[in-house]
C-alpha cells in the first residue's frame, strides 16, 4: 500500500496545479493568429502549450491591433501573443524570450522591377503601412518616403493594386496565408521582394501597468523551454509546415 501511496503522490506532483486563464487578445494575424482555424494558429498552439505547461489556459479575444496593443497597455488584457520588439514599447510592456521569427518584406505589384536595397531605395516612394506596427525606428523616422495608415494589410493590398500608393509590407507568410484563402484572385496580381525590411522575432508580451505582468511573462519562459526540451515546440512547427 506505501508503495502505492508514493506512485500516485509522484504523480500528482508531476502534473502542474491549475494556476487559472489568462486573457489574450490579438489582431487576425493568420497563419500565426487565425481566428477561423479551430487551434487559432502558429503562435495560439505555441503559447497555448507553453502555458499549459504551467497549469494556465488562455482566454483568446480578436480586436483590430492597435486597440489590442493599447488594451494590453491598460492592464484590460494580460497578453499579446504575437508582439514584435521595439524600443518604444519597452516602456510600457514587458517581453518574454523570442518564439518565431517572421520576416517583413515588401509587396509590390506584379511585374514591378523595385527591389529593396535599404531605406534609400524607398526614395519618393509612398509606402502603406498598418497603424501600431513596430516597423523599426529607422523606418518610421525616416523622411525621404511617405508612409500612409490604414488598418489593415489588406486594405493596403487594395489600394497598392489600385495605384493609390507604391509598396505596402507585411511577413510573406502572412500575406499569401490571407489571400489563399480570402482573395485567391490575388495571388496574381502581386509580388514580393526578395529582400526583407527586417526579420523580426515574435514574443508574449504583458502590459506593465498589469499587477502580474512578471509572473505571466515568467511563466510562458519556463513553459516555452519545455516544449522545446519534450519535442511539442517541433511538433507544432512540423505540423504547420515550418520545419
Amino acid at each position: 500500500m506505501g508503495h502505492i501511496l508514493i506512485l500516485l503522490l509522484g504523480m500528482l506532483l508531476s502534473i502542474p496545479a491549475w494556476s487559472g486563464t489568462i486573457t489574450a487578445v490579438a489582431d487576425p494575424y493568420p497563419p500565426f493568429v487565425d481566428a477561423t482555424q479551430p487551434k487559432q494558429g502558429i503562435s495560439l498552439q505555441i503559447v497555448r502549450a507553453a502555458y499549459a505547461t504551467q497549469g494556465y489556459d488562455i482566454e483568446m479575444h480578436f480586436v483590430p491591433w492597435a486597440r489590442a496593443i493599447n488594451a494590453v497597455k491598460d492592464g484590460e488584457y494580460d497578453i499579446l501573443p504575437n508582439a514584435w520588439w521595439t524600443q518604444e514599447r519597452t516602456a510600457f510592456l514587458l517581453y518574454s524570450a523570442p518564439y518565431l521569427k517572421s520576416e517583413i518584406k515588401f509587396i509590390k505589384r506584379k511585374g514591378d522591377p523595385f527591389e529593396y536595397r535599404g531605406l534609400e531605395s524607398l526614395n519618393g516612394k509612398t509606402v502603406g503601412i498598418v497603424r501600431g506596427y513596430g516597423y523599426g525606428d529607422a523606418f518610421l523616422k525616416a523622411t525621404n518616403f511617405t508612409r500612409p495608415e490604414v488598418a489593415t494589410v489588406m486594405q493596403n493590398i487594395k489600394k497598392l493594386l489600385l495605384g493609390r500608393i507604391d509598396l505596402t509590407l507585411e511577413d510573406e507568410i502572412v500575406v499569401r496565408s490571407i489571400i489563399k484563402h480570402d482573395a485567391p484572385e490575388l495571388q496574381q496580381l502581386i509580388e514580393f521582394t526578395q529582400n526583407p525590411l527586417s526579420i523580426q522575432e515574435l514574443h508574449v508580451t504583458s502590459g506593465l501597468k498589469n499587477p502580474r505582468h512578471q509572473a505571466i511573462v515568467d511563466a510562458f519562459n519556463k513553459g516555452l523551454a519545455i516544449i522545446k526540451a519534450n519535442g511539442t515546440y517541433d511538433k507544432i512547427l512540423i505540423e504547420n509546415d515550418l520545419e
